[in-house]
């Protein structure tokens, strides 16, 4: 598995952050990187994702239970005695909540922005009827992709103010640009004949996105057992964890703290990036340095561009 890491890396880790579904860890690393100047702070890009090498096989996904292991095995190496706070985003968020559910002792806190939890029913019927999956808008939109490109300019040229892209500040599109492409020719590098490549595969981010048959809500009552503190930061514009669903955690969960940002979509940490940051920091500082609620105050930025 590949990381970043930004910090003293003979510090205890304090935190580790989870990328969204056909993202990498490089992506956030403007959000992460200042706190690594405090503490030490890692991001994985997920199995089939950035510059992690784990066999990704599309046939064999069937559920992000095969994540939260691999984020598990992760923390076994990286933090084996002292819990962290784990933050993620969409799908990383919903990984965060599983390790927490499956090992507790290992989570400090949790940090979810905007997760990919839904209705309970949902998961029922996934675990009922798997082939399902497949008939989902997003696992067709994965697979029809484009995949390679003829240079680096040509990558951002077809992304940059598009789409999902068109609401993302400087500078995570080229971060994540640079874990999430590779140059596969073997011509000479300044060759006008160029082959790069997405590093997280069509079939690969379709399977990801067709395999649900989670059990969020299962880890949900684990967090609530052990107290984990909990915040999820979401967006005001099409979320994807709907109201219904948004009191539905409340209610399972009635320590958890529900925060929404205002002139947000899906893609809140691009957007507005302070706000995510600050939520970690503050748990690093009262989870893990210690420090007591009263000294870890808000702090009032501007978000304008």
């Amino acid at each position: 598995m590949a990381a970043l890491e930004f910090g003293d890396p003979a510090s205890r880790l304090a935190c580790l952050w989870l990328h969204a579904t056909g993202f990498n860890s490089m992506t956030y690393q403007s959000i992460l990187a200042p706190l690594g100047l405090r503490t030490k702070v890692q991001a994985v890009d997920l199995r089939g994702h950035g510059r992690t090498t784990l066999p990704a096989e599309p046939g064999k996904m069937k559920s992000w239970k095969r994540h939260r292991d691999d984020v598990i095995a992760f923390l076994d190496r990286e933090a084996p005695t002292k819990p962290v706070v784990l933050g993620g985003h969409s799908m990383g968020g919903a990984v965060a909540l599983m390790v927490a559910g499956a090992r507790p002792e290992k989570v400090a806190g949790l940090v979810l922005v905007d997760p990919v939890i839904l209705a309970p029913s949902f998961y029922r019927y996934m675990h009922l009827m798997p082939f399902a999956s497949g008939s989902s808008p997003m696992v067709k939109q994965a697979r029809k992709r484009r995949s390679e490109f003829g240079s680096r300019d040509e990558i951002e040229q077809s992304y940059k103010g598009r789409g999902a892209f068109s609401t993302w500040r400087e500078p995570f599109l080229n971060d994540y640009i640079l874990d999430g492409f590779d140059r596969f020719d073997e011509n000479d590098p300044d060759s006008d004949e160029q082959l790069w490549r997405l590093l997280c595969s069509p079939k690969w981010e379709a399977a990801t996105f067709g395999a649900q048959r989670n059990r969020p809500w299962g880890a949900l009552a684990k967090v609530k057992k052990h107290k984990i503190p909990i915040t999820v930061l979401r967006p005001e514009h099409k979320p994807v964890l709907t109201e219904k669903v948004a009191v539905q955690l409340t209610k399972k969960c009635p320590h958890l703290v529900l925060k929404e940002r205002a002139n947000t979509t899906h893609f809140l940490p691009m957007e507005a990036p302070y706000d995510v940051r600050d939520q970690l920091s503050a748990y690093i500082s009262s989870l893990i340095e210690g420090m007591s609620e009263e000294e870890v105050g808000p702090i009032k930025r501007t978000l304008r561009p």
